[in-house]
């Protein structure tokens, strides 16, 4: 495994909060068409030098260093429908409990 990646993200244009990241130089070459099928058009959405360090929001940057490793793309999926309530319900909790 490398310790850094030049890595491109591609959000997807049929499903929200579906994004794929491949490496910069392979592009979507390592994709399977299935899934670019249910994917719909890659939208180019960010391109940055991912470390195993790097922080992002939903996953552990090694995890999609080790996935374009191994396979040549990470798929994020959407979070649970079940999750994203729970975070609008405490959301809607502190803001009741937080004094005007």
């Amino acid at each position: 495994m490398s310790d850094k990646l030049l890595c491109e993200i591609f959000k997807s244009s049929r499903k929200d909060e579906m994004y794929l990241y491949v490496d910069k130089r392979q592009g979507l070459e390592h994709v399977p068409e299935a899934l670019m099928a249910t994917f719909g058009k890659p939208v180019a959405v960010l391109t940055m030098i991912l470390t195993a360090d790097k922080k992002l929001s939903r996953v552990k940057a090694e995890e999609v260093i080790s996935a374009i490793d191994e396979q040549g793309f990470y798929l994020q999926m959407p979070p649970a429908k079940e999750d994203y309530l729970l975070d609008v319900h405490r959301a809607q909790l502190d803001a009741r409990d937080t004094p005007e």
